[in-house]
């Protein structure tokens, strides 16, 4: 009889657990989905709110107030985030209690073009809608400009964001129908032509150089133009 009893203990807690597991999965499943946590990673500025995710979420302005776990696709709300043109990359996932989390990274600009239309270039050469929540500091792109062809336009704001000196002075980049770029800077009104970007390494250590000496001889107001498109030499042009 003892061992029949043993059985039995043992019998009846399986049932008990199994009763609880189940009991717990259901409950699990149809767990209403709170306000999601959304958490911003990289830059501390904010093109995108809390509020502008819960509504890429979802597809409209009520959020995921209300919704049963179990109806929530994971990755079709990341898809949703990711198709958006400034998020750069978003991961969703969800805990056993049933809060949504969202992780954003936002796209990064570095140049803002300024002609018929108005949108960034992002530190990977892509299009980037302007925000209403913030605007961010980089040089303005100017002139004959394509969202399709932004390859000169991105070289050269890549080169900028990437050196100190650059990022510090210019405040604008035009380019031309030919794709010539030349450059506006913060404090002086001199205009600097680079022309093609080929040895585009070269033509900048040549204006810095000219800069510097410039500087020095406290002349680098009398000029107008400062011309960068021949390798070995700098031309520049007096008021």
């Amino acid at each position: 009889m003892r061992v029949k009893y043993g059985y039995i203990k043992v019998l009846v807690l399986l049932v008990l657990v199994g009763f609880l597991y189940a009991f717990t999965n259901a409950r699990n499943k149809t767990r209403i989905i709170d306000e999601p946590m959304v958490e911003f990673s990289g830059s501390e500025n904010l093109f995108l709110t809390h509020e502008n995710v819960s509504k890429l979420l979802i597809q409209n302005p009520n959020g995921l107030n209300n919704k049963d776990k179990e109806i929530i696709d994971l990755n079709e709300l990341e898809t949703a985030l990711n198709s958006n043109p400034m998020v750069k990359n978003a991961e969703v996932y969800m805990s056993v209690i049933g809060r949504l989390s969202v992780e954003i990274e936002q796209k990064r600009p570095i140049a803002r073009v300024y002609t018929n239309a108005s949108y960034y270039v992002d530190d990977e050469g892509s299009y980037m809608p302007l925000s209403s929540n913030y605007s961010a500091r980089v040089p303005f792109v100017t002139g004959t400009v394509y969202k399709s062809k932004l390859d000169q336009v991105y070289k050269i704001a890549k080169y900028i964001d990437e050196d100190d000196f650059l990022k510090q002075h210019v405040i604008e980049i035009r380019q031309d129908e030919n794709k010539n770029i030349s450059l506006r800077l913060r404090k002086y009104q001199f205009i600097v032509e680079l022309g093609q970007l080929d040895n585009l390494e070269k033509k900048v250590n040549n204006f810095k150089a000219f800069y510097k000496k410039a500087n020095k001889d406290k002349t680098i107001n009398a000029y107008s133009r400062v011309n960068l498109k021949f390798e070995s030499q700098v031309i520049c042009t007096k008021k």
